[in-house]
């Protein structure tokens, strides 16, 4: 197994499943089931267990490889500066091992399989992936300036498609030059590749670059952090060589040519919450705050848990679609949800398909509805421009 040279190293001082106040719980999977073994530390002792033969890929250990969300929170708080970088790798090249033998749960494997054979995990047709467009004006991408990369969640889960079209939505309103490729485009296979399954990711990374390649993309504007990261970040190591931004950044870098209503709007107080692709994983911790401090009659208010401390909303990793976190109290979106309840804001504001749902579901759980709601940060700008 790559990186099994590290192993050993880990002596679990524990740091790895804080954040720096070292009071909170911050791994999702330690926070929603409190065994050692479910925390990156624990994770570690394991996998030198089964590279040593002294352990067996059961069940439970499958649970417990493939419960990693990859949110990144170890890697940013181990102590221990020589190896921390490959924490996540380590983690992620046990899961590769894990899948070529075949030794991953049934939700995985139901995960794995319509992503290759229909190219998205929905088991939809690729004919319905631009049926978010329906009652606004988006153009197939022919000589724009930008690709709009609207990817699985937004394609096909219809609070993905609602984001996806109040995106395009101020797009347009903004005059951004943009098109999409509809039936065409194909999964980002970022959680693919999380998830272990690494020749499944090259295969759709291969054909997405052809693709982009083919119909001279130069620049692409993605919806989800998910496949912000993996065209940004792991694309050009397969030569993928492409101008690569999330929505929000170019929201923030256009806000000025907004008109708002001179009439004083209604006070309301947001906070928001950092998806681990763009903070954790790319650094990108200022875009969503500039819009939405900027926004007339925002109050924008932090959760304790912020930007490189922020508690995962635990659907990263294949979690979203294979739900081996679950729900409950200590499951990591329910946790997230009443932390941001109690900084007395009315509004959670999200960049992230994947967050809003796992949000929305924990605040129907926790029957918070009345309390606070989740919406996306395009929303929250058009509500606010009236």
């Amino acid at each position: 197994m790559e990186h099994a040279e590290i192993l050993h190293r880990c002596f679990r001082c524990g740091y790895c499943k804080f954040p720096d106040n070292y009071t909170d719980l911050n791994c999702p999977s330690y926070l929603k089931y409190r065994f050692e073994t479910y925390s990156p530390g624990g994770r570690m002792w394991l996998l030198s267990g089964l590279l040593n033969g002294e352990l067996a890929p059961t069940e439970r250990m499958q649970e417990i490889m493939f419960s990693c969300t990859a949110c990144g929170n170890c890697v940013e708080q181990c102590a221990m500066t020589g190896f921390k970088d490959k924490l996540l790798l380590a983690f992620t090249a046990a899961k590769e091992m894990l899948v070529q033998d075949g030794k991953i749960p049934p939700g995985l494997r139901d995960y794995f399989t319509p992503l290759q054979t229909h190219g998205n995990p929905y088991k939809q047709s690729a004919k319905k992936r631009d049926a978010w467009t329906d009652g606004i004006d988006v153009e197939p991408f022919s000589h724009q300036e930008y690709l709009f990369y609207i990817g699985d969640v937004g394609s096909y889960d219809p609070r993905g498609q609602a984001m996806a079209r109040s995106v395009a939505t101020l797009f347009n309103r903004l005059g951004v030059s943009f098109g999409i490729l509809g039936s065409r485009e194909l999964s980002d296979g970022n959680d693919a590749r999380a998830a272990g399954e690494r020749d499944l990711f090259e295969h759709l990374a291969d054909r997405n670059i052809k693709m982009f390649q083919e119909a001279g993309v130069k620049k692409i504007i993605t919806l989800s952090p998910h496949g912000f990261h993996a065209l940004k970040k792991e694309y050009p190591l397969l030569g993928g060589n492409f101008q690569v931004f999330h929505y929000t950044q170019l929201l923030s870098l256009l806000f000025a040519k907004l008109s708002f209503q001179t009439k004083k709007p209604e006070p309301l107080r947001i906070c928001y919450h950092d998806p681990c692709y763009l903070g954790r994983h790319n650094q990108e911790y200022f875009s969503a705050r500039s819009v939405l401090s900027r926004l007339p009659g925002v109050e924008l208010v932090e959760m304790d848990r912020n930007m490189k401390n922020a508690l995962c909303c635990g659907g990263g990793g294949a979690n979203f679609f294979t739900d081996i976190l679950g729900s409950g109290k200590d499951a990591p979106a329910n946790a997230r949800v009443q932390e941001a309840a109690g900084t007395g804001a009315k509004i959670i504001a999200v960049a992230c398909p994947l967050c809003a749902n796992m949000l929305e579901d924990a605040i129907r759980v926790e029957n918070m509805e009345s309390r606070i709601q989740v919406r996306e940060i395009s929303e929250v700008v058009l509500e606010r421009l009236g």
